[in-house]
């Protein structure tokens, strides 16, 4: 691992930490890496920045995973020094832009992505700027590198929003396309701009999945209602140590883990 850095207050013996037994699980929020300079919706972390951002991380002896190895580290009582790091929407610049510095820093992550718009860019998104996103082959080199592949639906829609043909389409369609492509069980899934209600988190636990990220899930707590920090391109080694402690203050243990 690379020795150098980045100076901040140091999390000292006794102190709170994210991953520890019977707290709520520190999870970061990502999306793209790459240029930032036209980024309306604050998505994007240049490559410097995460770079310094997972550099902060493993000097502080805590090692960014995905979120089904910090689960099931928990689960045995080992979460200790392991944060959870998700970067949603599946844009291209992931496997171009951050796939080697997770690898350089000994980290892994949850990459959430969109079956349904492999290939495509972000539509969703009206301020744009336009992004491209990752094939069906990307998706695959990311889960060879050791990455979790998750769902984050099929098309990029607000589920609380959907039909139920609709919900299920985006919930258990987008489970099975994407364990085709890979090989593997797809165990993670992302509510679409953080929405979800008790209907939409029960379709998610339905269709077989082993939990479900959010960013603030309000009174809905559980596996699959994890809430999360969004981590963007402001935030340097002071305001991450000051995110560490006010996600601890801020949220009440989740219920189940």
């Amino acid at each position: 691992m690379p020795s150098s850095v980045e100076s901040a207050p140091v999390l000292r013996t006794g102190s709170p930490r994210p991953g520890g037994g019977g707290s709520v699980p520190w999870i970061a929020m990502y999306h793209s890496v790459g240029d930032c300079s036209d980024d309306p919706y604050r998505v994007t972390v240049t490559p410097a920045r995460l770079e310094r951002q997972l550099r902060w991380l493993r000097g502080r002896g805590l090692r960014g995973v995905s979120v089904g190895e910090l689960l099931a580290a928990r689960a045995r009582g080992a979460g200790r020094g392991l944060v959870g790091l998700t970067f949603d929407d599946g844009y291209a610049d992931f496997v171009t832009d951050a796939l080697a510095l997770l690898a350089r820093w000994e980290c892994t992550a949850t990459l959430f992505v969109l079956p349904g718009r492999l290939g495509g860019e972000n539509t969703w998104d009206p301020l744009g700027p336009r992004k491209p996103l990752l094939t069906a082959d990307a998706v695959r080199e990311a889960h060879r590198a050791g990455v979790e592949i998750g769902s984050h639906g099929l098309t990029h829609v607000d589920l609380t929003h959907a039909d139920d043909t609709a919900l299920h389409a985006e919930v258990s369609d987008s489970r099975a396309r994407l364990a085709e492509l890979t090989g593997a069980p797809v165990q993670g899934f992302c509510y679409p701009y953080g929405t979800l209600d008790g209907r939409v988190v029960e379709a998610v636990r339905a269709a077989g999945y082993g939990y479900a990220c959010a960013i603030d899930p309000g009174g809905l707590s559980g596996p699959h209602a994890l809430p999360r920090v969004h981590v963007g391109q402001n935030d340097n080694a002071l305001r991450l140590f000051l995110k560490y402690r006010l996600h601890r203050l801020r949220r009440r243990p989740v219920a189940g883990l």
